[in-house]
Formats: C-alpha cells, sequence, structure tokens
C-alpha cells in the first residue's frame, strides 16, 4: 500500500544514497491528512537544510509535500519527545454535497445540533481511560504482551471542542498527550449521534466510565480528519509532557 512515510523515505534514500527510516510522530490511517505532521531521520548529506528542502521537494510527488526541515539534536525522536498533539475532524451537512469538500470532509445527512455536541465534547476533557473509542483492543494489548510489556488505554485530552453552523461546517478539534487506535474517528461517529439527536449530550461521560466500545458509535470516515499540529513542549498550562501513547 501507499503510504506517506514511503514516499518520504524512498526520495530521501535517492538524495542520501541509500535507505533512509522515517520516524513520524503520530501514526494515521490511511485517508487521513496531515498538515502538520512531523518526522525525525538519520542519515548524512552535505547539503544545508534549505538545500535539501528543495531538492527533495523536487522528488515528492504531487500529492505529498514537506513544508519545512532542520537538523535536530542527536537524540532527538519524533514519536517519543512529541508532548501533545491536535486532531480536526471536518464534517460537511449542507443540504446537497459539496464536490470541493470531497475528501477533506464528511458527509452527514442533514443539520447538525452543534451546540449539543460541544456540551458533549467537554465531558471528554481530562484524563481517562479511553477503551469505548479504542478500535482493535485485543489486539492491541496482545502484541504489548508478546513483547512482555503492558499497556495502558489512558490519556488526557486538554480540549475538546465544536464549532461551525448547523447545515455547514461542522469542525471537532482534539488536543491529547496522545491517542488510540482510531479514537478521533470513534469520538467523531460518537459526536455525530449526538448532533442528530441519536444519543444525550451527559450521556458521554457515563459511556468513557463504562470502557466499551460497544456502546460508542461508528467509526467516522477516515476523509473527515486531519492531523493539524505536533507540539514539542508541555502543552500550555500543563507542566510536564504527557506523552502517553501514538
Amino acid at each position: 500500500m501507499r503510504t506517506v512515510q514511503a514516499v518520504v523515505e524512498a526520495a530521501l534514500a535517492e538524495l542520501a544514497g541509500g535507505p533512509v527510516a522515517l520516524v513520524g510522530a503520530s501514526r494515521t490511517d490511511a485517508g487521513v491528512h496531515a498538515e502538520g505532521q512531523v518526522a525525525s531521520a538519520r542519515f548524512e548529506t552535505r547539503l544545508e537544510p534549505a538545500v535539501l528542502l528543495r531538492a527533495l521537494d523536487a522528488k515528492l510527488p504531487a500529492d505529498v509535500a514537506v513544508l519545512a526541515l532542520d537538523t535536530a539534536p542527536d537524540d532527538f525522536h519524533a514519536r517519543r519527545d512529541a508532548c501533545w498533539k491536535r486532531y480536526r475532524y471536518a464534517w460537511w451537512s449542507g443540504r446537497v454535497r459539496s464536490p470541493l469538500r470531497r475528501g477533506r470532509f464528511a458527509r452527514v445527512p442533514g443539520p447538525l445540533d452543534v451546540a449539543a455536541m460541544a456540551d458533549a465534547a467537554r465531558h471528554l476533557v481530562g484524563t481517562h481511560d479511553f477503551s469505548c473509542f479504542q478500535l482493535a483492543a485485543a489486539e492491541w494489548h496482545a502484541e504489548a504482551a508478546r513483547r512482555g510489556r503492558t499497556r495502558s488505554a489512558t490519556r488526557t485530552l486538554y480540549a475538546a471542542t465544536v464549532r461551525g453552523e448547523a447545515a455547514g461546517e461542522v469542525v471537532l478539534e482534539l488536543v491529547g498527550d496522545g491517542f488510540l487506535r482510531g479514537m478521533v474517528r470513534a469520538i467523531a461517529g460518537t459526536l455525530a449521534q449526538v448532533g442528530r439527536g441519536r444519543r444525550a449530550p451527559e450521556s458521554l461521560g457515563e459511556l468513557v466510565a463504562a470502557r466499551d466500545r460497544r456502546r460508542a458509535g461508528p467509526t467516522a470516515a477516515a476523509a473527515g480528519l486531519t492531523l493539524v499540529e505536533v507540539g514539542f513542549a508541555p502543552f500550555p498550562g500543563r507542566e510536564t509532557p504527557g506523552n502517553s501513547g501514538p
């Protein structure tokens, strides 16, 4: 399967004269977008960062771009050093479909109750076990067990907001120290149910406490999800980094 990582690695390999392993700050599912993904790699080159960036851009396909490039300390690791990540999920709930938003917005039939969705999202802020929004949890724990490790589904959400127009663009934004596999899309699918009047806003607190994926909403389409930003300093108001997941 074609991936952004593989495409960038191939371009870097041409410039470095050998294989280059790229480490992304956050893993994303197929079909998910990234505006602020950060990656690290270790290789030798005589090119200055600005020159390397231009050379890399010339080798990348039209649908992939590296926005900035610089040297980093020898011990920098894009995934392990990340303190928080910001994700955005976008719906289009207009009366007619929008070809210009295709691939970046998830289409939902009819208007959404944005105020109810915003109220529901507030119940998610804080440190919780988010098992109810985790995909393939059994496989995740089994993989850790094979490596002699244990894993926790506890994560901290610093912010969870919903804004927009009932019959137009509606945007969910989540900022957290880490996210479980499929977590943002599962939250989006659950909040869409709130927006359509199928679930009460206050039920989100009970849902999180239950830790049961079967009680949450469906996994929302990948097309509506974008990794917006990765932070490498503590989130404002947070003294120590969370750094608890992919």
